[in-house]
């Protein structure tokens, strides 16, 4: 489903990754391990089109996505959940969700997939009508996957999904992507 092959990404002049290959099937979780300054988001960002690789190639289900800007690659099936959540805090939850689904095949099952994000986390249905920065640090996770799950991904990209959370927020957010993997 999804392969990388040979991938070398700079910024300016420094060498941020090389030479990396990595492949997933469907239905699998992979998890990637590493100190901060270790490429992690970078890898991520590459993916999801926010970075260009200077050399190798990305696959997904078949087709080469190296070089897609980010709303290609969502149309694509691939969404990000960047890093410190990166949510729209003068906007509502509902919103938030709603900007999820953008483009044009998304848009036209709005109402179901919101329906489906407040099924998986109840919670925002509560809040709904409330700012995304008047909820806590889970909450607003649970809104930042909600927003990637909007466009009906076939893959979703987690980057530091459990940064400043509590114990039992995260194990709860795990859940629920276990649920979505399902």
């Amino acid at each position: 489903v999804f392969r990388m092959q040979d991938m070398d990404v700079y910024y300016g002049e420094f060498h941020a990754l090389w030479n990396i290959s990595l492949a997933a099937e469907e239905g699998q979780v992979v998890s990637m391990i590493g100190s901060n300054g270790a490429g992690k988001s970078t890898l991520l960002n590459t993916i999801s089109g926010l970075m260009k690789p200077a050399h190798g190639s990305i696959f997904f289900h078949g087709k080469e996505i190296n070089g897609l800007r980010p709303f290609e690659t969502v149309s694509e099936g691939i969404s990000l959940v960047p890093e410190g959540r990166r949510l729209f805090t003068r906007l509502t939850v509902l919103e938030n969700l709603e900007i999820g689904s953008y483009l044009p095949h998304a848009r036209k099952r709005k109402e179901e997939m919101v329906q489906k994000v407040y099924e998986l986390f109840p919670v925002l249905q509560e809040r709904r009508n409330q700012l995304a920065s008047t909820l806590s640090g889970g909450e607003q996770q649970m809104l930042a996957i909600g927003r990637a799950l909007m466009s009906d991904p076939r893959l979703i990209l987690f980057d530091e999904i459990s940064l400043g959370l509590a114990p039992l927020v995260i194990r709860h957010i795990y859940q629920r992507v276990k649920k979505v993997n399902e």
